[in-house]
């Protein structure tokens, strides 16, 4: 069997390979972090996109994938429809902001959709709400600083609850007696600081984590296997060769061998 590909800028998407691996336990995973680009919502449009087809083309031919997770927002949104034109006989799984679950499940009629600037921007975004929520009230909040805070929680187990709380405090809506009931977490960052989320907020709300879904989405589209686990390490790359302590504990705590580290 061949490879799983999973990608993100950063360590978000660990929060699909999670539930990847729950699904499929005997497939390999290359798990790509270009963050070397981080973050993706600093970059214009135009070379984003050139830099992810220019990417895909050599971590396709690298290590082969039967198919490749853009486990990102920002990037699924901007280039999933080009790196499919380009690369026709290879299988993308795209990430896209959960308006349509979130639409379905909503009491209130108010949704917030919490992402990065750039998934905010997108004219993707807003043809979503217009096909699956236009009977909600949806406010789209970009967040510039919950994806770096992820990234230091999950390296050095600490994040300012107090920037988290500012940063969710406008996804917090309130007309006509109703109150937002339903928080799409639109970027897999966010996961990871969802507790933080919920104590830092100021009523409850669903917080709808889209990891599950894709992870399924995944998994529809593999072949089904033909006997044993393939053989191979899980593997992580970052784009930028980071190789150090932190980075490598990290990705062993998600059952990862840092690239260029011996695997135990």
């Amino acid at each position: 069997m061949k490879p799983v590909l999973v990608f993100d800028s950063g360590i978000g998407g660990l929060t699909v390979l999670r539930e990847f691996r729950v699904l499929a336990p005997e497939r390999q995973i290359i798990y790509v972090a270009d963050d070397a680009a981080f973050p993706f919502g600093a970059w214009e449009e135009g070379k984003l996109s050139a830099h992810l087809l220019a990417l895909f083309e050599e971590l396709i031919q690298r290590f082969q994938p039967e198919i490749s997770v853009i486990a990102c927002n920002t990037a699924s949104t901007l280039a999933i429809a080009a790196l499919r034109q380009a690369m026709p006989g290879e299988t993308f799984v795209g990430t896209v902001p959960a308006i349509k679950p979130a639409a379905e499940r909503t009491r209130s009629g108010l949704v917030s959709v919490l992402a990065t600037p750039g998934t905010v921007k997108r004219q993707y975004t807003r043809d979503l709400i217009h096909q699956w929520a236009s009977r909600c009230h949806v406010r789209l909040v970009g967040s510039v600083r919950l994806a770096e805070l992820a990234e230091i929680y999950m390296r050095e187990g600490y994040v300012d609850e107090n920037a988290v709380r500012d940063e969710i405090a406008p996804c917090f809506v309130e007309a006509d007696g109703a109150r937002t009931d339903i928080v799409v977490l639109a970027c897999t960052h966010y996961p990871f600081l969802v507790n933080r989320m919920r104590k830092m907020a100021p009523w409850p709300v669903d917080w709808l984590d889209p990891a599950e879904a894709i992870a399924r989405r995944a998994v529809s589209l593999l072949t089904a296997p033909e006997g044993e686990r393939v053989s191979g390490t899980d593997l992580a790359v970052f784009t930028s060769g980071r190789r150090d302590a932190a980075a490598a504990r990290l990705m062993a705590g998600f059952g990862l061998t840092l690239e260029g580290e011996r695997a135990r």
